[in-house]
């Protein structure tokens, strides 16, 4: 009982400072399929709300949306590219304050998602992915920060039925955002 109350106070003293905050960002990725002759390049957004110190430790619970403009999954005539992908990310993240302007931060993460296509067979496509980031915040006011980050992210998605086989596909982005976060 004793070791409980401990671990309890020791949790509730690391997240003595923290706060929940919740943020916007927008940014550019690049994805390279390895095992297929494809890429693509497309706009991204995302709204996030996390729990953390800025200064410290958090965890982010983050929404993706993913303006697609190739067409690597559908096979219809009639569409000219894949549909729009949709994401939700679990991310930890560690910020270190060296007592510089700029606060440094490594996220790790997973996620789950789904790719809209259009084939005979199948409306989507789901995927799960694997991102690890490093960025910065650089703090505006003791409410706002700007967030600059770069995101590294595998992802594997969903077997396509071919009606015989199933096939899966794997990737790699490389995710440049931007964004802001409010902090209550």
């Amino acid at each position: 009982m004793k070791k409980l109350i401990l671990l309890l106070l020791l949790i509730s003293s690391l997240f003595a400072e923290a706060k929940v905050y919740v943020g916007v960002s927008a940014g550019v990725f690049n994805e390279t399929f390895s095992n297929i002759d494809a890429s693509t390049s497309s706009a991204m957004s995302t709204v996030k709300i996390g729990y953390g110190n800025i200064k410290s430790y958090a965890v982010e619970f983050s929404l993706d949306y993913a303006y697609n403009r190739s067409k690597i999954f559908s096979s219809s005539p009639d569409v000219s590219k894949d549909g729009d992908k949709y994401g939700f990310n679990i991310n930890l993240l560690k910020s270190f304050d060296w007592d510089i302007y700029v606060l440094p931060f490594v996220k790790v993460g997973f996620g789950t998602g789904i790719l809209n296509i259009d084939r005979i067979l199948q409306k989507d496509l789901s995927y799960g992915s694997f991102q690890l980031t490093l960025g910065t915040f650089v703090p505006i006011s003791k409410s706002f920060d700007l967030e600059l980050g770069y995101e590294l992210r595998s992802t594997t998605y969903k077997g396509i039925d071919y009606i015989a086989t199933k096939t899966s596909y794997d990737s790699v982005s490389n995710i440049a955002y931007m964004g802001i976060n409010y902090r209550f």
